[in-house]
This record gives structure tokens, C-alpha cells and sequence, in this order.
């Protein structure tokens, strides 16, 4: 997916802040990447019919607070 570029960019940014001292930098990026993987997954579930949390995109959810 055209998304995934900034996966690289993360990684490079990474690389040049453990190359130059900056090792709270880097840790920052790995948590930053994580957020921006799981992004991508779920703009990936939502093009292939599937909410974030699992649920059909489309079509009629019964049930919730109350439901039994």
C-alpha cells in the first residue's frame, strides 16, 4: 500500500538518531511506528470491509449496552 512508505521513513529517522546520540529519539520512533503500523492496518481492514474494531463496515450490528 501507498501507506507504507512512512514505515521507512521512520526506520531512517531511527538510524540517525542512534547514530547521533539521541537514544530517547529513537525509542520515541519505535512507539511511533507502532501507532503508525497499526494506522495502516486498520485503513487497510476499512478498504476491505471491516471497521477497526472488527465489525462488518456494512451492514446491521444487533446488539450492545442493554442487548442480551
Amino acid at each position: 500500500m501507498k501507506s507504507d512508505w512512512i514505515l521507512d521513513v521512520l526506520a531512517d529517522l531511527k538510524t540517525f538518531a542512534h547514530a547521533n546520540g539521541l537514544p530517547a529519539l529513537a525509542e520515541q520512533l519505535d512507539d511511533t511506528a507502532i501507532v503508525a503500523m497499526s494506522e495502516i492496518a486498520a485503513m487497510k481492514d476499512t478498504q476491505h470491509g471491516q471497521r477497526h474494531d472488527g465489525e462488518a463496515a456494512v451492514g446491521i450490528y444487533i446488539g450492545g449496552a442493554g442487548a442480551s
